[in-house]
């Protein structure tokens, strides 16, 4: 063979390689790195009619855990140190605690329970907790562990002498959700935080109420993104408006976090676990 005939065939295998050996790295990162790691994101959130004395609040929020106690308990016991290194003044979570059945929930829970924070644990249901089991079931074992498990109800927590509501709906896809009953008796200028863990139902609750913050999860982030230009290719049910991160609308605004957990193949791509680290602003 000539030499100039080589040079060509040299530089194809050379690519195949390089194509080859990126894939590889690719799903090893997918499959066995991401899924297994956290990281820490800092949001700076307006809550509107925030009295001074409650600005620079820091609110903790963990959603759609899916967990799994065979592969899933390095994680948590690793997310749970890193928020106890927070010390954050309230720890929210927004649902999909189970996947498939709940066999998981007490192990979790002996987990979750090791969390620190100086006003408490306030939680919600998800889509598969509600597939899986009643909010009856929910609401017990977690107050059982002392977390307080909201289903179309609301609470007042007084911090520096002010009051911060927060309020929790039932989950939307095939739940039950009430956000009249959600929302009844509180002040239309007061601080009010959302806990809706499906977070396209945010057009819903400006429809009852605008000027709030509404705190969600459900969409994994899209669990696998395109690097670089984070697009999220797979959108879900009730997630496919608000993904990730925070949006604006009218004067309220929802975050959406990317969760800790995984659902169907437990795989993340360009998509870490996100420890949701909130900063509250007037």
């Amino acid at each position: 063979m000539s030499e100039d005939k080589a040079q060509p065939n040299k530089r194809f295998l050379t690519r195949r390689k390089f194509i080859y050996g990126a894939m590889g790295l690719a799903l090893t990162d997918a499959f066995f790195i991401e899924p297994n790691i956290s990281h820490i994101s800092q949001n700076n959130l307006k809550v509107p009619f925030l009295p001074p004395a409650l600005e620079g609040l820091k609110i903790v929020h963990l959603s759609d855990l899916h967990y799994k106690p065979d592969k899933d308990e390095g994680l948590l016991s690793t997310v749970v140190e890193k928020i106890n290194k927070i010390n954050p003044d309230l720890i929210i979570l927004t649902g999909d605690y189970v996947d498939h059945d709940t066999s998981g929930i007490d192990p979790m829970l002996k987990q979750l329970t090791k969390l620190k924070s100086k006003h408490g644990i306030l939680a919600c249901m998800g889509n598969h907790d509600g597939w899986n089991a009643s909010g009856f079931y929910f609401k017990n074992e977690f107050e059982k562990h002392g977390i307080q498990f909201l289903i179309n109800q609301n609470t007042t927590l007084s911090i520096n002498n002010e009051k911060l509501h927060l309020a929790a709906t039932d989950f939307i896809w095939m739940g039950a959700p009430d956000p009249i009953a959600t929302l009844k008796g509180i002040p239309k200028e007061a601080p009010l935080i959302t806990m809706v863990h499906e977070p396209d139902y945010f057009d819903t609750m400006l429809q009852i109420r605008d000027q709030h913050l509404q705190l969600s999860g459900h969409t994994h982030g899209g669990q696998c993104r395109v690097p670089f230009i984070s697009y999220a290719p797979k959108k879900v049910k009730y997630g496919k408006k608000y993904i990730h991160g925070e949006y604006k609308k009218q004067n309220s605004s929802v975050f959406v976090t990317k969760g800790l957990g995984t659902t169907g193949i437990r795989v993340r791509f360009s998509c870490l676990p996100e420890i949701a680290l909130h900063t509250l602003k007037s």
